[in-house]
């Protein structure tokens, strides 16, 4: 919902700091402010109002002389001041205050009484802590400059050039001058044999459902990101249902290169069934490449399955808050903690299809969780998932792995998913939607767009200068023309190693095609033959 600078260290230019915020501006178009403690540390905010509307400006001071900059949603925040933070007075409304005035009470003792998506700095005096959420759905990075000066900040680009170095802040941790990083989410599935628990489908049908009403908390307009496919389907299905229990529309929005586009035409079919005020965008391939450079600035990578599925996304989310809503509701995560990418299937083992599944939650915040939040973000729009929610991956992580496996239900991905809301007295969706096959985002707005792209990147760069890709960029160094293209873009805006470094690429296993689209694996009911039987490489 914002973006946040804080610069632990004494004169730093309040006017350059105001600056370097303001180069994130767009994650937060409503308001900025800025502080300076008592001791010249400085806390910076941009804010995207969605509680507490006109009141929650940030940085807050708590009950003394501690401030905190905040950017999230903290969806237990009136349980947390209805119970132990009781005794406290607050300056506002915003979920966000609830932090400085834990920390006030606990000390650096409380990220794990935390339910929400979060990324923040509490100063008090030379003491700070800074944390990020169990999954990373916020962005936190964190840097050093000549001076010996701590920077943390929501994106890469207030700090690029003033930090001699830089890093990811690590999801579920804290970090204090006192203990370093602390990891504070220690969850029991992080450990792949304790996935023993029996299939109950009713528990996965209600605690998905909780996940997602916490999510609706909003002061202003909220929608939900349809693409047709299950994971949105679904989500939008129960958004849809808990609204209507208070007389309220759930706003949908899908995208596609055109009407015939495969998740434009599920969308639309969703959309329908659902009741929901619908929204659908067309982008063409030639807007698509034109803004790819000004979004690789925005994303902060180069991973070539991000930009892909960010480009259209990017699109459809300037769409939405030219229509006022602020905050959407996304499906993502479920193919991580089901195992529905196509590529599952092939799994040699149990044990495998286990410790693929933790992985890639685990990495979720390299790659999905950054283009959701920096593709809707560069146009100030919240995105939630309720498939990350805490409660929500407890269960659903450690139901014994044979039953998540698509060959125990003839190569079905995502099968205990879909039967988990396969209820014929009250459906939540149309049935040839809740069976249908999994979709690569970027493939399903059309199967031109990656076709096209890729034909682009390879006109944009030379045999030659793909052969020199590794002495280039020996790191990660780029083994397509697409990947090369994007690489050069990347390098232009964050020539820093550290920068290469925070990028993870997104690869699939247990296929002989590595490429991300999901038309590279055999099983595709659309599948490339011949682009799935190449091993290409990313």
């Amino acid at each position: 919902m914002c973006g946040i600078l804080a610069i632990i260290g004494r004169a730093k230019d309040e006017q350059l700091v105001g600056e370097l915020s303001k180069r994130m501006s767009h994650r937060g178009p409503d308001e900025s402010d800025l502080h300076v403690t008592e001791k010249g540390h400085i806390l910076s905010h941009e804010r995207l109002s969605i509680i507490d509307l006109h009141s929650g400006k940030q940085p807050i001071q708590g009950t003394k002389t501690a401030y905190m900059v905040h950017n999230g949603e903290i969806y237990n925040h009136q349980e947390l001041r209805d119970g132990v933070l009781k005794d406290h007075t607050f300056r506002t409304k915003s979920d966000s205050e609830v932090i400085v005035h834990l920390y006030e009470e606990f000390g650096y003792d409380f990220c794990n009484m935390l339910d929400g998506d979060w990324a923040f700095v509490v100063v008090d005096g030379d003491d700070f802590i800074a944390g990020r959420d169990p999954m990373g759905v916020k962005p936190l990075y964190y840097g050093l400059d000549e001076r010996g000066r701590i920077y943390f900040s929501s994106e890469m680009k207030p700090i690029a050039d003033q930090c001699k170095t830089f890093s990811t802040f690590p999801p579920g941790h804290f970090y204090t001058q006192k203990t370093g990083f602390v990891k504070y989410y220690k969850p029991e599935y992080e450990d792949y044999l304790k996935a023993d628990h029996e299939l109950d489908l009713e528990l996965i049908r209600e605690t998905l459902t909780e996940a997602t009403r916490k999510r609706l908390m909003s002061d202003v307009p909220i929608g939900v990101l349809l693409s047709g496919g299950l994971d949105s389907s679904l989500t939008s299905a129960i958004a849809s249902r808990l609204l209507a229990e208070s007389g309220q529309k759930l706003k949908s929005f899908s995208i596609g290169l055109n009407a015939d586009a495969p998740d434009a035409v599920a969308a639309r079919k969703v959309a329908e069934y659902l009741g929901t005020e619908h929204h659908e965008i067309h982008f063409t391939v030639e807007e698509g490449i034109k803004i790819l450079d000004k979004l690789i600035w925005h994303l902060e990578t180069y991973d070539v399955t991000s930009v892909r599925a960010s480009t259209p996304m990017y699109f459809l989310s300037k769409a939405i808050t030219d229509l006022g809503v602020k905050v959407v509701l996304s499906g993502e995560g479920a193919d991580e903690i089901f195992g529905g990418y196509l590529y599952f299937r092939n799994a040699p083992s149990a044990e495998d299809f286990q410790k693929e599944t933790i992985e890639r939650v685990q990495k979720l915040f390299t790659a999905d969780l950054l283009r959701a939040d920096k593709s809707t973000m560069a146009h100030g729009l919240e995105t939630r998932v309720p498939f990350l929610d805490k409660a929500f991956l407890d269960i659903a992580i450690r139901i014994k792995a044979e039953e998540k496996m698509p060959k125990t239900y003839d190569g079905k991905e995502k099968y205990i998913l879909r039967k988990a809301f396969d209820t014929p007295d009250n459906p939540y969706l149309p049935e040839e939607v809740l069976w249908r096959q999994k979709e690569q985002f970027s493939d399903g707005v059309g199967y031109n767009w990656i076709d096209q792209l890729i034909e682009y990147c390879s006109t944009q760069v030379t045999d030659e200068q793909l052969a020199g890709a590794a002495a280039e960029f020996p790191y990660n160094s780029p083994a397509t023309k697409e990947a090369y293209f994007y690489r050069t873009i990347f390098n232009k805006y964050y020539p820093q190693v550290s920068a290469a470094q925070t990028v993870r690429k997104w690869i699939p296993k247990w296929q002989e095609n590595l490429d991300p689209s999901g038309r590279a694996n055999a099983a595709h009911v659309q599948a490339d033959t011949e682009i799935a039987k190449t091993g290409v490489t990313v």
